[in-house]
C-alpha cells in the first residue's frame, strides 16, 4: 500500500514579497501569507477522504513562518504539529537577509551558478546537497516509527530550497538534475508517493510496507515516485 508525502512550502513572508532572502532567519508570514495557510487548510479539510491527500501526521521546520503555517492547517483538521530543525531552509550566510538585487550587482552570475549548480554554496552558507543530506533523516525515521502511515499522506510543512534538495535525493537523482525542478510558490507543494523496492525475484512480496515489515522483521527498502510539484490551490 502506498504511503504518500505532501512537502509543503510555508506562507508569504514579507521577505518574499520585498526580495530579500532569509535562509535560517527566523521571520514571520504576513498576512497574505496567513491567508494562503487559511486557503491551504481549507483545501486539506474538503480532502479529508480523499485517499490521496487524507493527512493522518504533519511535521513542519521549527522557524516561525513553517511552524505557524502547519498550525493554521493542523487546527483545521485537529491534528498536531511536530518541529524537526533538520527541515530548516538553507543556510544562506553572508546572502541572510540581503535583497536578491544587491547580491546581483555585488556578485553578478552567483546566484545563476547557485540554482544550477546543486553543489555550490553561497559565501559562508550550504548547498543544496548538504541541505537534502540532513532533512532526508527525518523522512527515513519516519518510515520506520510511523506504521500507519500505509494509506494516507502526512504532511510536511518547510521552505522552498528545502523542499527541493529533498524532493530530489528521494528520488534518487544525480546532483545535475537538482536543478531541473523549478522554484516552489508559497504554500504549493510536491507531492510523492512511496512503495516497497520491487523485487523481481519475489513478485508476490506484500506491497504493503506494514505487511512486508511484518513478513520479514525489516522495513523494505522505499522506491519513490514524483507525482506533482509545485501543486496548490487555486
Amino acid at each position: 500500500m502506498t504511503r504518500r508525502l505532501i512537502l509543503l512550502r510555508h506562507g508569504q513572508t514579507t521577505y518574499n514579497a520585498t526580495g530579500r532572502m532569509q535562509g535560517q532567519l527566523d521571520t514571520e508570514l504576513s498576512e497574505e501569507g496567513r491567508r494562503q495557510a487559511r486557503r491551504a487548510a481549507e483545501f486539506f479539510v474538503r480532502m479529508k477522504d480523499s485517499p490521496e491527500l487524507r493527512i493522518s501526521r504533519i511535521l513542519a521546520s521549527d522557524l516561525t513562518r513553517a511552524r505557524t503555517t502547519a498550525e493554521i492547517i493542523a487546527a483545521q483538521l485537529g491534528l498536531p504539529v511536530a518541529t524537526d530543525a533538520r527541515l530548516r531552509e538553507t543556510y544562506l550566510g553572508e546572502w541572510q537577509s540581503r535583497r536578491t538585487a544587491d547580491v546581483d550587482v555585488e556578485q553578478p552570475g552567483a546566484r545563476a551558478i547557485w540554482r544550477h549548480d546543486a553543489t555550490w554554496a553561497p559565501p559562508g552558507g550550504e548547498s543544496r546537497v548538504e541541505v537534502g543530506r540532513r532533512a532526508c533523516p527525518v523522512i527515513e525515521e519516519l518510515m520506520e516509527s510511523y506504521e500507519e502511515w500505509d494509506g494516507s499522506a502526512v504532511l510536511v510543512v518547510a521552505h522552498g530550497g528545502t523542499i527541493s534538495a529533498l524532493t530530489s535525493r528521494l528520488l534518487g537523482w544525480p546532483v545535475e538534475h537538482y536543478p531541473l525542478l523549478s522554484g516552489l510558490r508559497n504554500t504549493s507543494w510536491s507531492q510523492l508517493a512511496a512503495r516497497p523496492v520491487f523485487d523481481p525475484q519475489n513478485p508476490n512480496a506484500p506491497v504493503s510496507f506494514r505487511e512486508a515489515r511484518a513478513a520479514t522483521g525489516v522495513m523494505p527498502e522505499a522506491q519513490w515516485y514524483l507525482d506533482a510539484w509545485n501543486a496548490g490551490v487555486i
